[in-house]
């Protein structure tokens, strides 16, 4: 016995008899720990289950929704939204809860629950916020009724386009702040393509929202304006899309278009001193783009162009504008097709499916030079007016706009600061991103030839996405090729011009790259050879300028390779000048960068 009246053994016994009870209490404890969890971990499946089903459906019927609002279907459309609307919050509830909550707090698994919760609020606030105000907007206000767009009614859309674009941008700009890495692979690809989703919804909607802001003003709602009509000639290349030929004066007044002038650019003569031009332009091209009005558009900056064209006619005519709308007959061939044949006076009908060879490849066989350029302005505006008095169908016609936009065929710029600040950054302005979202390369041409050899050259471009750099930039490899399906003969002097490339059937292309913002160039090759190449820059983006050399049947390949700026992105973006024919063009994407 112990002083204190208790031994060592019996001590001992007390002691495991304690050890024992802390484990048992331990595991029971974890034991209810870990039932919780799976409790937790299986509610958390199930609702996830629920949540896919409910966005595969969501999905479906979003897509049926964009279709019955197009076709004008407005009972049925109604219908269907309110389905989705059902199911986008079924999908937000199935997210939420402690459960979800709880489960979004785990290792491994929890950033993917956060993911699948931000997927269902955003397709949730689509269909609350976003869907609604699209389905009040009429089509057939958006296109000319009885010789005249009712500005009225569209200035009166603006409120519910303006809401469901800030709608789409704030649950796009949500998602965006999504972290991907590590994510399942289902997970990470269910948010990539609702950020495509999102992002050509809002390209959409960011459209519609300038135009019910720009058109009642632009087309005379406070009051008459005048605007040049260009007709870019994509025979004779140039950056934009073509020599800037004849050209058409028109006047609107509340809602009404009207022909009040026709013009040509061989009238405009040329300027001596030379407009002011931009050092970056002069360096590439001297200062052809403020002597000769058929060179303004050399650069591919839509409003230098503009502005430059508007001044000139300024001065020969004494006729100011209000701004230019440049247009190509790629862009009338699509619009005959939804408002049907057009008789021109003086020269040939227009037939959608034969207006580009009539306007780029008979009328130069047929009619002197003096007629060809008037006939292409008649051309133009017979068009546009047949637009204005015909019925047309809403949704065939939105579908042309928006396909000669996205083509980069109808470009606009106002001489108005207020307005053209609105214009800035769409598609419509003609030009390339002061800072770019993903890697941008552009490629432009201008015809050297000085003939109209542009109607028989086919074009394609393949950009890759190459490695990534240990300075933060990425290689991009650039592959363009220019193909001629001119004949050896039979072609007439106003199509052969000048034959500065030497013989009159072979056709000279500058083609002028542009690196993205803060990249550069590294190599050039044309055909396996490295070839010289003039160089330059244009608003933070390297410029380097081939010629390129193609007679009747040949077939010429550039290669460039190209440095980015810093980016970890593995996409990347092109943009063309716009052809007679379309190109045709690929871009291989690669993984995203480890920074």
């Amino acid at each position: 016995m112990t002083e204190s009246g208790v031994s060592p053994r019996r001590r001992r016994r007390r002691s495991r008899r304690a050890r024992r009870a802390r484990v048992r209490r331990t595991l029971l404890a974890g034991l209810v720990v870990v039932s919780v969890l799976l409790a937790v971990g299986g509610w958390v499946a199930f609702r996830g289950w629920q949540a896919r089903s409910h966005l595969v459906n969501a999905a479906g019927l979003a897509k049926e929704l964009s279709s019955q609002v197009l076709d004008g279907d407005v009972a049925r459309a109604q219908r269907t939204l309110s389905a989705l609307q059902e199911q986008a919050d079924a999908a937000r509830r199935a997210t939420g809860g402690p459960a979800w909550w709880l489960g979004r707090r785990a290792p491994y698994a929890g950033d993917d629950l956060s993911a699948v919760r931000q997927i269902s609020v955003a397709v949730d606030d689509l269909a609350r916020l976003a869907f609604p105000a699209l389905l009040r907007v009429d089509l057939a206000s958006l296109v000319p009724s009885h010789e005249r767009l009712d500005v009225r009614r569209l200035r009166a859309l603006s409120g519910e386009i303006s809401a469901a674009d800030r709608a789409v941008r704030g649950t796009a700009e949500r998602l965006r702040t999504v972290p991907t890495a590590g994510l399942m692979r289902q997970v990470r690809d269910a948010v990539a393509a609702l950020r495509t989703e999102l992002d050509q919804l809002g390209g959409l909607t960011s459209a519609a929202d300038r135009g019910v802001r720009l058109l009642p003003p632009l087309l005379g709602a406070d009051g008459p304006r005048s605007y040049l009509l260009v007709s870019q000639n994509p025979a004779e290349l140039r950056a934009t899309g073509g020599m800037f030929g004849a050209y058409a004066v028109l006047g609107a007044d509340d809602g009404r278009v009207r022909l009040a002038a026709q013009g040509n650019a061989a009238d405009l003569t040329s300027f001596s001193p030379p407009l002011a031009v931009e050092p970056e332009t002069r360096r590439l091209w001297n200062d052809l783009p403020g002597i000769f009005p058929a060179d303004v558009n050399l650069s591919p900056d839509f409003p230098t162009a503009a502005a430059l064209y508007r001044e000139m006619v300024r001065r020969r005519t004494g006729v100011a504008v209000d701004g230019v709308l440049a247009v190509d007959p790629v862009v009338l061939s699509y619009l005959l097709g939804v408002i049907g044949p057009v008789a021109v006076p003086d020269g040939p009908e227009l037939v959608g499916s034969t207006a580009v060879r009539t306007l780029l490849s008979d009328s130069y066989r047929d009619l002197k030079v003096r007629e060809q350029d008037e006939y292409f302005a008649r051309a133009a505006s017979e068009v546009f007016t047949a637009l204005f008095t015909r019925t047309v169908e809403p949704r065939a016609l939105l579908t042309v706009f928006s396909r000669s936009i996205r083509e980069r065929r109808i470009l606009f710029w106002s001489a108005r600061p207020e307005e053209q600040r609105v214009l800035a950054g769409s598609q419509l302005a003609g030009q390339l991103p002061e800072r770019d979202a993903v890697p941008t390369v552009g490629v432009f041409l201008n015809d050297g030839s000085g003939a109209k050899l542009g109607y028989y050259l086919r074009f394609s471009a393949a950009l890759t996405v190459g490695d990534c750099q240990p300075d933060g930039r990425r290689e991009l490899r650039l592959r363009i090729t220019v193909h001629s399906t001119a004949p050896r003969s039979g072609l007439t002097k106003s199509v052969t011009g000048l034959a500065l490339a030497g013989d009159k059937y072979t056709a000279r292309t500058f083609v002028s790259v542009h690196t993205p913002t803060g990249g550069a160039v590294l190599t050039g090759r044309l055909d396996g050879r490295g070839t010289a190449m003039g160089s330059g820059t244009d608003r933070r983006r390297q410029v380097a300028v081939a010629n390129v050399e193609v007679g009747p049947g040949q077939t010429r390949t550039l290669d460039v390779t190209l440095l980015t700026g810093q980016t970890d992105a593995g996409t990347a973006e092109l943009v063309l000048t716009p052809t007679a024919t379309p190109w045709t063009t690929q871009i291989v994407n690669a993984a995203r960068c480890e920074q």
